[in-house]
């Protein structure tokens, strides 16, 4: 039988599997964590170098960087769940970090900036504003007024053509501030419409694929 250890390296990292070597910075295992704790949650594997072979922890102090990560560097704190697991002779330590409802959660980049980080596919990469007004939107849990007029539709026909647009984009075609685009954006994503696809590269928008039956 496959060990559970084994079984999730086999998987390699994603969006919510990320193995570390060793653990020598709380502030950098801090973006992890709420990166994971912002998206979808997740599950750090210490002890495992980024090619999946198994290394083993290395100091006992390593448990007590992540608490401080999670405790210390992580505003508000974030939840963490951990366990022990002997592999091959060797000790690697699962850490389980639950999707938060207590969202954004922000750690200190290098300069000591706090800021939040969310998980894109196997990176954490910094949230953009749009992002975190969806999240204060859906927080004060209001109903969305919007205006459906020539500027409005202008963004939808122009997806239906061209699948994807940038709020810099959309704000200089449509002839409007980046404010008020950013808000349109906003408002079609609160009502499912559209939705914000980030990457490496940067963001754009596009419409929201119908769910399959």
């Amino acid at each position: 039988m496959v060990h559970h250890i084994n079984h999730l390296i086999e998987q390699g990292e994603h969006q919510q599997l990320d193995f570390k070597f060793e653990i020598i910075d709380s502030k950098k295992i801090a973006r992890s964590l709420v990166a994971f704790a912002n998206t979808d949650g997740g599950r750090l594997l210490v002890g495992v170098k980024d090619n999946g072979s198994i290394a083993g922890v290395r100091s006992e102090e390593e448990y007590f960087m992540v608490e401080a990560a999670a405790q210390m560097y992580s505003r508000p704190s974030v939840l963490f769940k951990s366990k022990e697991w002997k592999v091959e002779g060797r000790t690697v330590l699962e850490i389980m970090i639950p999707k938060s409802e207590s969202m954004p959660h922000y750690a200190p980049d290098k300069e000591g900036k706090w800021r939040v980080y969310i998980r894109v596919g196997d990176q954490n990469l910094l949230a953009n504003r749009l992002l975190l007004k969806v999240w204060e939107r859906k927080k004060q849990k209001k109903g969305v007024i919007l205006k459906y007029t020539d500027t409005e539709k202008f963004l939808l026909q122009y997806l239906e053509k061209n699948i994807t647009i940038t709020h810099s984009k959309y704000s200089r075609l449509a002839g409007i501030s980046r404010f008020r685009a950013g808000n349109i954006l906003v408002n079609f994503i609160l009502l499912d419409i559209i939705e914000m696809v980030i990457t490496e590269r940067g963001v754009h928008f596009k419409l929201k694929e119908e769910p399959q039956a």
